[in-house]
């Protein structure tokens, strides 16, 4: 199984008050978030984070990104250059990390990145996109950004994959793929 995710912002204190997010401290967020993904992802799934995962010094992504199930992957965000550049960071949790990918899963394609684009590799053809950085700006789908900017981008292709908008949950392929094809 794969799974996508974004903007978990482990061990960011003030992203509960920006995002309003239900905890009362950043180790309660942070067991919570733990607690939600290793309940969905067992060892053998993969689990693309599309950035913002850690908030903080390499040893901190450290030891929160070890306690993830998973064969994890890297889409980097704004916010992971700082520990992900260090040497202290164990680089081998990950699978890779890059900027931007091109997957499959189950004859769909899928483009990951970080940020949200009006328009990516194969739109036309099918291919979803999974982003995160938004939070909870409510942009869960390419119809919530055409409404709220009044640009024209594709159907229901387009996914919001961040905790802030799924219940701190990572969200799986063969559901956005499900979702895509309820238009």
């Amino acid at each position: 199984m794969i799974y996508f995710t974004a903007d978990m912002h482990f061990n960011h204190k003030n992203i509960i008050r920006h995002c309003n997010r239900p905890f009362e401290s950043v180790e309660e967020m942070n067991e919570v978030i733990i607690a939600q993904f290793n309940a969905k992802v067992r060892q053998n799934d993969s689990l693309y984070i599309l950035g913002d995962a850690v908030w903080g010094s390499a040893d901190s992504a450290n030891k929160i990104i070890k306690r993830l199930n998973g064969k994890k992957f890297l889409i980097r965000g704004n916010h992971d250059y700082r520990w992900v550049e260090n040497q202290e960071f164990d680089q081998t949790m990950f699978e890779y990390i890059k900027d931007l990918d091109r997957i499959s899963y189950d004859g769909t394609r899928f483009v990951l990145c970080h940020y949200p684009m009006l328009e990516w590799d194969r739109s036309h053809r099918g291919a979803l996109h999974c982003y995160g950085h938004v939070h909870n700006k409510f942009y869960r789908n390419a119809d919530d950004i055409n409404n709220k900017m009044k640009l024209e981008v594709l159907g229901n292709k387009a996914f919001n994959v961040g905790v802030d908008v799924n219940d701190f949950f990572p969200v799986s392929a063969e559901d956005l793929i499900i979702l895509s094809r309820d238009e």
